[in-house]
């Protein structure tokens, strides 16, 4: 029976999201299905906005990053009747399933959505790679090889000037980008939001380098860390989830080892660098995967539920669970960095 299906991609734009578009919008034709894309998140569906898709729409788009649809934060449950203008939309244009493609917050609306008697099904998105239920999440494997070259391009900038580089990496609650690319660049500090700073102990490692002969060292710190018994260090604004806009900490940290140690430090924040480009292979495979899922989701009738990555297997998860939950970085990765300081 031919279904019309409604995509939206919501929260912080990421590489591979292209690839999952392309894959749905693929795999919705060949059933003989309506695709329809919503523009700028929820913010389309409250709003009526969308465009037709088919397959000139998403043709020579799997290697661009960000999206085709445009994403924004926007939460359906901020504002009152918000809610209900998308419940309205849907009904007014017939679509049968929406297809949500986000994060934590966006698949949170959607498991909401849900429960409300939406049908919908999602695709976990998030470079931070913290959602539940999931072993990795498309747009991480690319924010990674990001990180790492940078780390790996600042090696070379430290032991020039005998310095020490602090470069801040993306990661509010979770360090899963900081651990892999501070792992992989060889970063001889790695500090994540798991685990408080004791600023001690960073000195100390930089002072036992330095006394080693190592004049230079690499400390890899995720936006989201916190310094012991204090909190995160913010800029003071709010998006519509209620996250506090994150800055600074890398400057700050930098400050603090320079003053404490006397050796002359450099900061590096890599921000919004981290989200842009061309996904990787990985990615790209991931988010077709996920794509082709949500349609098996979909003919399958299984409503209120997620693709998700588990082993090398595509399997359904909970909305619900999957955005209930952060996945963080747990300790074994947590000693493993330690033996390289």
């Amino acid at each position: 029976m031919s279904k019309k299906i409604g995509i939206l991609t919501g929260g912080g734009d990421c590489p591979g999201l292209n690839a999952v578009i392309r894959a749905v919008v693929k795999g919705g034709i060949k059933k003989g299905w309506k695709l329809l894309g919503f523009r700028y998140g929820w913010k389309g569906l409250i709003a009526g906005e969308f465009m037709e898709l088919d397959d000139q729409t998403v043709s020579g788009i799997v290697h661009r990053g960000g999206t085709i649809l445009g994403t924004s934060r926007t939460n359906p449950y901020k504002n009152p009747g918000d809610a209900e203008k998308v419940k309205n939309t849907i009904k007014k244009e017939g679509i049968d399933v929406i297809a949500a493609i986000g994060g934590e917050d966006t698949l949170g609306a959607a498991a909401k959505l849900s429960k409300e008697g939406i049908r919908i099904v999602g695709a976990p998105k998030t470079i931070d790679n913290d959602l539940s239920c999931t072993d990795f999440t498309f747009g991480f494997d690319t924010a990674v090889n990001i990180a790492m070259e940078c780390i790996d391009r600042l090696h070379t900038t430290a032991e020039s000037h005998n310095r020490v580089m602090v470069v801040e990496i993306m990661g509010r609650h979770a360090g899963w980008i900081t651990t892999y690319a501070g792992l992989a660049g060889g970063a001889d500090v790695v500090l994540i939001p798991e685990q408080p700073i004791s600023l001690n102990h960073v000195c100390e490692v930089i002072q036992r380098r330095h006394e080693k002969g190592k004049l230079f060292s690499i400390v890899a710190v995720a936006e989201g860390a916190k310094f012991e018994g204090k909190d995160m260090v913010l800029e003071g604004k709010l998006d519509q989830f209620g996250h506090v806009r994150l800055g600074g900490l890398g400057q700050l940290l930098g400050e603090m080892i320079e003053k404490k140690t006397g050796y002359e430090t450099r900061v590096t924040v890599l921000g919004h660098i981290q989200r842009g480009g061309s996904p990787t292979a990985f990615d790209r495979v991931l988010g077709t995967r996920f794509g082709i899922g949500m349609i098996k989701l979909i003919e399958e009738g299984k409503f209120g539920c997620m693709v998700s990555l588990q082993g090398n297997e595509i399997v359904p998860a909970r909305l619900e669970e999957a955005s209930g939950k952060l996945k963080l970085v747990p300790q074994e990765f947590i000693e493993l960095c330690e033996y390289f300081e």
